[in-house]
């Protein structure tokens, strides 16, 4: 596709293409060039790893939508393949939900996430989340839709995380419900087995998408058993956090024992990947700076 087309059209492109899309996600500017540069088409901002990575805090509704507007719009800045943001509840009623996806489609995200449980959220693979009623998760989903309608270029996931609750039924009850809204993408969190999965895809119309949480609730099937069953998209929401926070453990604990830290990326890589190289040689075309 040409360079000046939208990342939602990129990724609409993306979603009428064969096959699974496998999408590591990221939580600041950095993971999600690193994603972009590994050859991968499509990334996330997780809620639960940028929570973490900037406030230092859990996923439980304390970072704002200020907070993942600002993340996201750095996010989208860096990378030109196509971004889908975690946007939470909503942050409010729907008029609150429509300034959101506003927000999020001018941060330069291509689809906002939009889920049904009762605020303050938390991390779906965690005890203790509740869902809000039937009719304030529709709600919540047609005010996103009616956003993207009337001219917000962005897509919408809508997200249910009645299964944890209410049991499966419910969960497929509203999925069903969120596509008659009009959502492009729909999102059931932690079904519990391979069963339930199937369940899901099978029942459901639309583009779908599975959470791959390391040690989650959900069975961590491969990309070919995830594609067979029916899904188009595949998110591996902490698989960089994970990876990341334990390479920087190790090498804390080397240094701690008065050892230098061994299998670094070299200077001149992490030079280059952070943009010194680009930016020099953008800066010799003004000599006088």
């Amino acid at each position: 596709m040409s360079k000046g087309t939208s990342a939602t059209d990129r990724l609409r492109h993306l979603l009428d293409q064969p096959g699974l899309i496998t999408m590591p996600c990221c939580f600041d500017g950095l993971s999600a060039r690193l994603i972009e540069q590994a050859g991968f088409p499509l990334t996330f901002m997780s809620g639960f790893s940028t929570s973490a990575a900037r406030l230092g805090l859990p996923d439980t509704g304390l970072i704002s939508y200020g907070e993942m507007l600002d993340q996201g719009r750095n996010i989208c800045a860096a990378v030109n393949i196509p971004v889908i943001g975690d946007a939470d509840t909503g942050y409010g009623n729907a008029l609150n939900v429509r300034r959101t996806v506003a927000g999020y489609a001018s941060a330069g995200f291509a689809c906002a996430m939009i889920e049904d449980q009762e605020s303050p959220k938390r991390c779906g693979h965690t005890r203790g989340k509740r869902v809000v009623n039937r009719h304030e998760a529709l709600t919540r989903i047609r005010a996103a839709v009616d956003e993207r309608e009337a001219g917000s270029d962005i897509l919408i996931m809508a997200r249910t995380d009645a299964r944890h609750d209410h049991g499966m039924q419910e969960a497929l009850w509203r999925c069903q419900a969120f596509a008659d809204l009009g959502a492009d993408i729909i999102f059931l969190e932690a079904p519990h087995n391979q069963d339930e999965m199937a369940q899901f895809c099978k029942t459901v119309p639309g583009f779908k998408m599975a959470n791959m949480v390391e040690q989650g609730d959900t069975p961590l099937l491969t990309p070919n058993e995830l594609e067979s069953l029916g899904y188009k998209i595949a998110a591996y929401p902490l698989t960089l956090l994970s990876s990341a926070v334990r390479a920087m453990q190790e090498v804390l604990a080397a240094l701690k024992q008065g050892k230098n830290a061994d299998n670094l990326l070299p200077f001149t890589e992490l030079r280059q990947l952070v943009g010194f190289d680009a930016y020099d040689e953008q800066l010799n075309q003004y000599p006088d700076n």
